[in-house]
């Protein structure tokens, strides 16, 4: 691995995973514990209409992809706030919507055949110097907005009646949560792709939450998770030479199976001295 640090394309991707794996571990904690995975499903799915967008019309697909997601995000957010009830099908709609116009106008491109397979499953090696440049800000003002709204988040992400009552800008926050959900969503799919930026999105956070007793705490655990993940699976796509985002999640995913067994494991040794205790106070 080390020898392959003397290319750009490697160094790139290894700050590409660093930069994600930031947005990663802020917002994918955020994400699990408001329990908006499938919302951040739908996002993901409808920016592949503005990557098709990007590339019909000569601009960057990512560009595409980020006002494709920041609007689909929107939608999502004001339905699932006037009517919840019937949210689960608006955000389907936009899914398939999405899916469907990116797909449609690749195909209409003249002259060019798009490699799918690079934004579904990602193209880490390929992430050009421009990219980071565009991936730092945007983590920079994900880390800030919530540093400076961080007491606002845990009220709405623990408690949202009450949040409400405290005065908190509840709808303001839900929306703004999701913008950044949609930007992250977009650097994620540079890593991993399209179909699994899902996992990378919630598998760090869901092990961190079981690990930690506060929001900071699992973000900083879910972040630095992510980054191992990320490392480790560049690592074998290497040396394997295998396609980096699906080695990526799945080394994420054997993670979160580890996790579970420890968990189970661990149940099972706390029980009989739990049952020990309690006999013993009988007595």
């Amino acid at each position: 691995m080390w020898e392959a640090l003397q290319y750009d394309f490697m160094r790139n991707a290894l700050l590409a995973g660093l930069l994600v794996s930031i947005s990663c571990g802020i917002i994918g904690s955020l994400v699990v514990v408001n329990r908006i995975v499938f919302i951040s499903g739908g996002i993901a799915h409808a920016a592949f209409g503005g990557v098709g967008l990007g590339f019909f019309y000569g601009f960057s697909p990512f560009l595409g992809a980020a006002a494709f997601a920041s609007g689909a995000s929107l939608i999502m957010g004001a339905v699932s706030l006037k009517n919840k009830h019937r949210a689960d099908t608006i955000i389907g709609v936009l899914w398939a919507i999405g899916m469907a116009v990116g797909i449609i106008l690749i195909d209409l491109t003249p002259g060019y055949h798009v490699d799918l397979m690079s934004y579904l499953f990602g193209s880490i090696l390929a992430v050009p110097s421009a990219d980071l440049w565009l991936m730092l800000p945007l983590d920079g003002f994900i880390f800030l907005a919530v540093l400076f709204f961080y007491k606002e988040f845990v009220a709405l992400s623990y408690d949202e009646e009450f949040a409400f009552v405290m005065g908190v800008p509840v709808k303001t926050l839900y929306l703004l949560l999701l913008g950044m959900t949609a930007f992250s969503i977009v650097m994620i799919i540079r890593v991993v792709g399209l179909i699994l930026v899902i996992a990378l999105l919630t598998i760090p956070p869901f092990i961190a939450e079981k690990y930690t007793r506060s929001l900071g705490h699992m973000m900083l655990l879910s972040s630095i998770l992510s980054i191992c993940f990320t490392f480790l699976g560049l690592w074998l796509s290497y040396v394997f030479d295998i396609t980096s985002g699906a080695t990526i999640i799945l080394v994420a995913g054997v993670g979160f199976f580890f996790s579970q067994i420890l968990n189970f494991i661990k149940g099972k040794v706390e029980i009989p001295f739990r049952k020990q205790w309690s006999d013993h106070e009988n007595h």
